[in-house]
Protein backbone atom coordinates (compact mmCIF):
# COMPACT_ATOMS: atom_id res chain seq x y z
CA UNK A 1 0.00 0.00 0.00
CA UNK A 2 1.45 3.78 -0.62
CA UNK A 3 1.82 5.65 2.53
CA UNK A 4 -0.25 8.84 0.69
CA UNK A 5 -3.23 8.56 -1.23
CA UNK A 6 -1.19 11.45 -3.53
CA UNK A 7 1.04 8.83 -4.81
CA UNK A 8 0.16 6.29 -7.80
CA UNK A 9 1.18 2.60 -7.33
CA UNK A 10 0.86 -0.49 -8.74
CA UNK A 11 -1.32 -3.09 -6.52
CA UNK A 12 -1.23 -6.66 -7.13
CA UNK A 13 -4.77 -6.87 -5.65
CA UNK A 14 -7.75 -5.36 -5.05
CA UNK A 15 -10.72 -4.99 -2.47
CA UNK A 16 -14.54 -4.97 -3.63
CA UNK A 17 -16.45 -3.04 -1.04
CA UNK A 18 -19.49 -4.81 -1.77
CA UNK A 19 -22.67 -2.78 -2.14
CA UNK A 20 -20.81 0.87 -1.29
CA UNK A 21 -23.17 2.35 1.44
CA UNK A 22 -24.85 -0.69 2.84
CA UNK A 23 -22.18 -2.49 4.22
CA UNK A 24 -24.12 -3.46 7.64
CA UNK A 25 -26.59 -5.10 5.62
CA UNK A 26 -24.49 -7.54 3.27
CA UNK A 27 -25.46 -10.36 5.41
CA UNK A 28 -28.41 -9.83 4.69
CA UNK A 29 -28.69 -8.44 1.11
CA UNK A 30 -26.09 -11.96 0.40
CA UNK A 31 -29.84 -14.06 0.64
CA UNK A 32 -31.79 -12.64 -2.07
CA UNK A 33 -28.22 -12.64 -4.69
CA UNK A 34 -27.62 -16.72 -3.26
CA UNK A 35 -30.93 -17.62 -4.16
CA UNK A 36 -31.03 -15.79 -7.22
CA UNK A 37 -28.04 -17.46 -8.18
CA UNK A 38 -29.30 -20.99 -7.76
CA UNK A 39 -32.37 -20.67 -9.73
CA UNK A 40 -30.09 -19.09 -12.89
CA UNK A 41 -28.34 -22.26 -12.35
CA UNK A 42 -30.46 -24.65 -11.81
CA UNK A 43 -33.18 -23.04 -14.74
CA UNK A 44 -30.50 -22.71 -17.34
CA UNK A 45 -28.85 -26.03 -16.94
CA UNK A 46 -32.19 -27.53 -16.86
CA UNK A 47 -32.60 -25.82 -20.72
CA UNK A 48 -29.37 -27.17 -21.21
CA UNK A 49 -30.25 -30.74 -20.36
CA UNK A 50 -33.65 -30.83 -22.15
CA UNK A 51 -32.38 -29.40 -25.31
CA UNK A 52 -29.50 -31.71 -25.36
CA UNK A 53 -31.52 -35.08 -24.80
CA UNK A 54 -34.70 -34.19 -26.63
CA UNK A 55 -33.93 -34.31 -30.25
CA UNK A 56 -37.48 -32.55 -31.43
CA UNK A 57 -35.86 -29.73 -29.75
CA UNK A 58 -32.66 -29.26 -32.14
CA UNK A 59 -34.46 -26.37 -34.02
CA UNK A 60 -32.93 -22.86 -34.21
CA UNK A 61 -35.07 -21.39 -31.84
CA UNK A 62 -34.27 -24.13 -29.35
CA UNK A 63 -30.32 -24.12 -30.19
CA UNK A 64 -30.54 -20.46 -29.85
CA UNK A 65 -31.99 -20.45 -25.97
CA UNK A 66 -29.07 -23.38 -25.24
CA UNK A 67 -26.58 -20.93 -26.09
CA UNK A 68 -28.49 -17.88 -24.31
CA UNK A 69 -28.28 -20.30 -21.13
CA UNK A 70 -24.60 -20.70 -21.11
CA UNK A 71 -23.99 -17.29 -21.45
CA UNK A 72 -26.26 -16.34 -18.71
CA UNK A 73 -24.63 -19.55 -16.48
CA UNK A 74 -20.93 -17.68 -17.44
CA UNK A 75 -22.38 -14.39 -16.45
CA UNK A 76 -24.13 -15.54 -13.56
CA UNK A 77 -20.77 -17.77 -12.16
CA UNK A 78 -18.43 -15.06 -12.74
CA UNK A 79 -19.46 -12.43 -10.60
CA UNK A 80 -21.84 -13.89 -7.81
CA UNK A 81 -19.57 -16.52 -5.88
CA UNK A 82 -17.20 -13.40 -5.32
CA UNK A 83 -19.64 -11.38 -4.62
CA UNK A 84 -21.28 -13.45 -1.92
CA UNK A 85 -17.85 -13.64 -0.34
CA UNK A 86 -17.65 -10.21 -0.04
CA UNK A 87 -21.67 -10.60 1.73
CA UNK A 88 -20.86 -13.21 4.07
CA UNK A 89 -17.17 -13.77 4.41
CA UNK A 90 -15.36 -10.46 4.06
CA UNK A 91 -13.53 -11.70 1.62
CA UNK A 92 -12.78 -8.51 -0.30
CA UNK A 93 -9.25 -9.15 -1.74
CA UNK A 94 -9.14 -10.13 -5.71
CA UNK A 95 -5.70 -10.50 -7.36
CA UNK A 96 -5.12 -8.06 -10.44
CA UNK A 97 -4.81 -10.44 -12.98
CA UNK A 98 -8.56 -12.48 -11.72
CA UNK A 99 -9.74 -8.66 -11.73
CA UNK A 100 -9.24 -8.08 -15.24
CA UNK A 101 -10.31 -11.78 -16.20
CA UNK A 102 -13.99 -11.06 -14.57
CA UNK A 103 -14.21 -7.62 -15.89
CA UNK A 104 -13.48 -9.64 -19.80
CA UNK A 105 -15.87 -12.05 -18.72
CA UNK A 106 -18.84 -9.77 -17.60
CA UNK A 107 -18.50 -7.67 -20.57
CA UNK A 108 -17.52 -9.96 -23.59
CA UNK A 109 -20.65 -12.68 -22.34
CA UNK A 110 -23.04 -9.34 -22.29
CA UNK A 111 -22.12 -8.93 -25.72
CA UNK A 112 -22.32 -12.19 -26.85
CA UNK A 113 -26.29 -12.44 -25.28
CA UNK A 114 -26.92 -9.42 -27.21
CA UNK A 115 -25.41 -10.89 -30.68
CA UNK A 116 -27.45 -13.83 -29.68
CA UNK A 117 -30.52 -11.78 -29.15
CA UNK A 118 -30.33 -10.54 -32.18
CA UNK A 119 -29.96 -14.05 -33.68
CA UNK A 120 -33.12 -15.28 -32.21
CA UNK A 121 -35.15 -12.23 -33.78
CA UNK A 122 -33.66 -13.31 -36.98
CA UNK A 123 -35.06 -16.88 -36.84
CA UNK A 124 -38.24 -16.01 -35.48
CA UNK A 125 -38.42 -13.19 -38.73
CA UNK A 126 -37.67 -16.21 -41.51
CA UNK A 127 -39.84 -18.44 -39.21
CA UNK A 128 -42.51 -16.26 -39.63
CA UNK A 129 -41.74 -14.35 -43.07
CA UNK A 130 -40.59 -17.42 -45.11
CA UNK A 131 -42.04 -20.34 -43.20
CA UNK A 132 -41.07 -22.75 -45.83
CA UNK A 133 -38.03 -21.90 -46.34
CA UNK A 134 -36.86 -21.56 -42.32
CA UNK A 135 -34.77 -25.35 -42.11
CA UNK A 136 -33.11 -24.17 -45.79
CA UNK A 137 -31.90 -20.94 -44.45
CA UNK A 138 -31.10 -21.90 -40.55
CA UNK A 139 -29.45 -25.37 -40.75
CA UNK A 140 -27.80 -27.11 -37.59
CA UNK A 141 -24.49 -25.65 -39.57
CA UNK A 142 -25.54 -22.20 -40.05
CA UNK A 143 -27.11 -21.67 -36.24
CA UNK A 144 -23.88 -23.07 -34.89
CA UNK A 145 -21.82 -20.50 -36.82
CA UNK A 146 -23.76 -17.58 -36.03
CA UNK A 147 -23.59 -18.59 -32.13
CA UNK A 148 -19.85 -18.38 -32.76
CA UNK A 149 -19.81 -15.34 -34.72
CA UNK A 150 -21.60 -13.85 -31.43
CA UNK A 151 -18.66 -15.52 -29.46
CA UNK A 152 -15.79 -14.11 -31.53
CA UNK A 153 -17.70 -10.67 -31.57
CA UNK A 154 -17.23 -10.28 -28.02
CA UNK A 155 -14.22 -11.45 -27.56
CA UNK A 156 -12.94 -9.09 -30.01
CA UNK A 157 -15.15 -6.25 -28.85
CA UNK A 158 -13.92 -6.30 -25.32
CA UNK A 159 -10.70 -7.67 -25.07
CA UNK A 160 -8.85 -3.94 -25.46
CA UNK A 161 -10.60 -2.85 -22.26
CA UNK A 162 -8.67 -5.20 -19.58
CA UNK A 163 -5.65 -5.01 -22.20
CA UNK A 164 -6.02 -1.34 -22.11
CA UNK A 165 -6.00 -0.88 -18.25
CA UNK A 166 -3.09 -3.76 -17.82
CA UNK A 167 -0.28 -2.05 -20.30
CA UNK A 168 -1.79 1.64 -20.52
CA UNK A 169 -2.74 2.20 -17.16
CA UNK A 170 -0.58 -0.39 -14.84
CA UNK A 171 -0.70 2.36 -11.77
CA UNK A 172 -3.64 3.29 -9.49
CA UNK A 173 -4.70 6.08 -6.96
CA UNK A 174 -5.81 2.99 -4.69
CA UNK A 175 -6.89 -0.63 -4.88
CA UNK A 176 -10.21 -0.02 -3.59
CA UNK A 177 -13.01 -0.63 -5.96
CA UNK A 178 -16.36 0.85 -5.27
CA UNK A 179 -18.23 -1.95 -6.70
CA UNK A 180 -19.17 -5.99 -5.68
CA UNK A 181 -16.97 -6.97 -8.60
CA UNK A 182 -14.91 -5.33 -11.38
CA UNK A 183 -16.59 -3.36 -13.19
CA UNK A 184 -14.77 -1.76 -15.73
CA UNK A 185 -15.83 1.84 -15.07
CA UNK A 186 -15.21 1.50 -11.77
CA UNK A 187 -12.23 0.09 -12.16
CA UNK A 188 -10.59 2.96 -14.56
CA UNK A 189 -11.82 5.34 -12.10
CA UNK A 190 -8.91 4.15 -10.15
CA UNK A 191 -6.24 4.42 -12.33
CA UNK A 192 -3.41 6.87 -13.15
CA UNK A 193 -2.87 8.68 -15.98
CA UNK A 194 -5.07 9.48 -19.11
CA UNK A 195 -8.50 7.83 -18.89
CA UNK A 196 -9.81 9.08 -21.71
CA UNK A 197 -8.92 6.16 -24.26
CA UNK A 198 -10.74 3.74 -21.81
CA UNK A 199 -13.61 5.99 -21.22
CA UNK A 200 -13.95 6.39 -25.33
CA UNK A 201 -13.61 3.29 -26.20
CA UNK A 202 -16.07 1.32 -23.63
CA UNK A 203 -18.56 4.39 -24.17
CA UNK A 204 -18.15 3.70 -28.02
CA UNK A 205 -18.45 0.05 -27.61
CA UNK A 206 -21.96 0.14 -25.30
CA UNK A 207 -23.59 1.96 -27.39
CA UNK A 208 -22.38 0.63 -30.53
CA UNK A 209 -23.32 -2.95 -29.11
CA UNK A 210 -27.03 -1.60 -27.73
CA UNK A 211 -27.79 0.88 -30.80
CA UNK A 212 -26.89 -1.49 -33.64
CA UNK A 213 -28.45 -5.14 -31.86
CA UNK A 214 -31.68 -2.79 -31.03
CA UNK A 215 -32.05 -1.52 -34.59
CA UNK A 216 -31.65 -4.95 -35.81
CA UNK A 217 -33.94 -6.59 -33.65
CA UNK A 218 -36.49 -3.99 -34.08
CA UNK A 219 -36.17 -4.19 -37.85
CA UNK A 220 -37.16 -7.89 -37.75
CA UNK A 221 -40.04 -7.40 -35.37
CA UNK A 222 -41.28 -4.94 -37.75
CA UNK A 223 -41.03 -7.06 -40.83
CA UNK A 224 -42.64 -9.72 -38.39
CA UNK A 225 -45.38 -7.46 -37.27
CA UNK A 226 -46.30 -6.94 -40.76
CA UNK A 227 -46.17 -10.11 -41.81
CA UNK A 228 -48.60 -10.91 -39.02
CA UNK A 229 -51.12 -8.32 -39.81
CA UNK A 230 -51.64 -9.91 -43.39
CA UNK A 231 -52.87 -13.24 -41.65
CA UNK A 232 -56.54 -13.76 -42.53
CA UNK A 233 -57.25 -15.89 -39.40
CA UNK A 234 -57.20 -14.25 -35.70
CA UNK A 235 -56.40 -17.69 -34.01
CA UNK A 236 -53.68 -17.52 -36.57
CA UNK A 237 -52.65 -13.84 -35.71
CA UNK A 238 -52.49 -14.74 -31.81
CA UNK A 239 -50.66 -17.78 -32.32
CA UNK A 240 -47.89 -15.70 -34.40
CA UNK A 241 -47.77 -13.27 -32.03
CA UNK A 242 -47.37 -15.29 -29.53
CA UNK A 243 -44.17 -16.89 -30.52
CA UNK A 244 -42.61 -13.55 -30.07
CA UNK A 245 -44.02 -12.33 -27.32
CA UNK A 246 -41.10 -14.53 -25.26
CA UNK A 247 -38.52 -13.45 -26.96
CA UNK A 248 -39.82 -9.46 -26.59
CA UNK A 249 -40.01 -10.15 -22.28
CA UNK A 250 -36.47 -11.43 -22.44
CA UNK A 251 -35.15 -8.54 -25.00
CA UNK A 252 -36.47 -6.37 -22.43
CA UNK A 253 -35.13 -8.16 -19.59
CA UNK A 254 -31.85 -7.26 -20.39
CA UNK A 255 -31.69 -4.07 -22.65
CA UNK A 256 -33.46 -1.78 -20.08
CA UNK A 257 -31.29 -2.66 -17.08
CA UNK A 258 -27.94 -2.52 -19.25
CA UNK A 259 -29.23 1.09 -20.22
CA UNK A 260 -30.19 2.12 -17.09
CA UNK A 261 -26.88 0.80 -15.78
CA UNK A 262 -24.77 2.37 -18.13
CA UNK A 263 -26.42 6.01 -18.34
CA UNK A 264 -26.65 6.13 -14.28
CA UNK A 265 -22.73 5.16 -14.64
CA UNK A 266 -21.78 7.92 -17.56
CA UNK A 267 -24.10 10.98 -16.58
CA UNK A 268 -26.45 9.96 -12.54
CA UNK A 269 -23.55 12.07 -11.05
CA UNK A 270 -26.21 12.37 -8.27
CA UNK A 271 -27.36 8.99 -7.89
CA UNK A 272 -26.43 7.39 -5.06
CA UNK A 273 -23.76 4.52 -5.09
CA UNK A 274 -25.86 1.77 -3.57
CA UNK A 275 -27.81 2.18 -6.74
CA UNK A 276 -25.32 2.46 -9.44
CA UNK A 277 -24.13 -0.94 -7.98
CA UNK A 278 -27.40 -2.42 -7.71
CA UNK A 279 -28.67 -1.76 -10.76
CA UNK A 280 -25.12 -3.00 -12.01
CA UNK A 281 -25.90 -6.54 -10.79
CA UNK A 282 -29.38 -6.48 -11.84
CA UNK A 283 -28.76 -7.22 -15.40
CA UNK A 284 -25.95 -9.94 -14.48
CA UNK A 285 -28.61 -11.93 -12.13
CA UNK A 286 -32.45 -10.93 -13.64
CA UNK A 287 -32.07 -12.19 -17.19
CA UNK A 288 -30.42 -15.11 -16.07
CA UNK A 289 -33.37 -16.00 -14.19
CA UNK A 290 -36.05 -14.79 -16.22
CA UNK A 291 -34.89 -16.22 -19.61
CA UNK A 292 -36.19 -19.92 -18.93
CA UNK A 293 -38.72 -19.35 -16.77
CA UNK A 294 -40.35 -17.54 -19.95
CA UNK A 295 -39.69 -19.83 -22.51
CA UNK A 296 -40.41 -22.60 -20.23
CA UNK A 297 -43.84 -21.12 -19.59
CA UNK A 298 -44.56 -19.23 -23.02
CA UNK A 299 -42.95 -22.14 -25.23
CA UNK A 300 -45.83 -25.11 -25.24
CA UNK A 301 -43.27 -27.86 -27.09
CA UNK A 302 -40.47 -27.05 -24.66
CA UNK A 303 -43.02 -26.84 -21.32
CA UNK A 304 -44.80 -30.10 -22.39
CA UNK A 305 -41.41 -31.56 -23.44
CA UNK A 306 -39.93 -30.41 -19.96
CA UNK A 307 -42.75 -31.80 -17.86
CA UNK A 308 -42.56 -35.25 -19.64
CA UNK A 309 -38.91 -35.99 -18.88
CA UNK A 310 -39.26 -34.46 -15.30
CA UNK A 311 -42.14 -36.13 -14.97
Amino acid sequence: MPASQNTCFTPSSFLLTGILGLEAQHIWMGIPFCSLFVAAVLGNTTILWVVRAERSLHQPMFLFLAMLAVTDLVLSTSTVPRMLAVFWLSSREIGLDACLAQMFLVHCFATVESGIFVAMAFDRYVAICTPLRHSAVLPAAVVARMGLAALLRGALYISPLPLLLRWQLPSYWHRVIAHSYCEHIAVVALACGDRRPNDLYGMAIGFLVLILDSLAIAASYARIFSAVRGLAAPEARRKTAGTCTTHICTVLAFYVPIVLSSLTHRFGHNVPPPVHILLANVYLLVPPVLNPIVYAVRTRHLRETLLRRLC
